[in-house]
């Protein structure tokens, strides 16, 4: 989560409201029902670990050891096993 000072994105008339409740704080807006981003969707990184486990997956089938996938993608034998057999 990005934090961002309510003086560069909100009119001072409500800053200034706020500030009657929290005095140099953080305060956390939820999204809209419908509108919350799934872990990793903004980032991307749930597209890169999706791309890197297709490939793990593929080197296995082409013959890969389980023990080679590891040392190479630096994760343990279990993750490598729990990626290849949860597809």
């Amino acid at each position: 989560m990005k934090y961002v000072n309510a003086n560069t994105i909100l009119p001072d008339v409500l800053v200034e409201e706020l500030q009657r409740y929290v005095q140099a704080g953080y305060l956390y807006i939820p999204a809209k029902d419908g509108q919350h981003k799934s872990w990793g969707e903004r980032s991307g990184y749930r597209k890169e670990l999706q791309t890197r486990n297709e490939a793990i997956t593929a080197e296995y089938r082409g013959g890969a050891s389980i023990q080679k996938l590891a040392d190479k993608y630096a994760l343990s034998v279990y993750a490598i096993r729990k990626i290849i057999y949860h597809r």
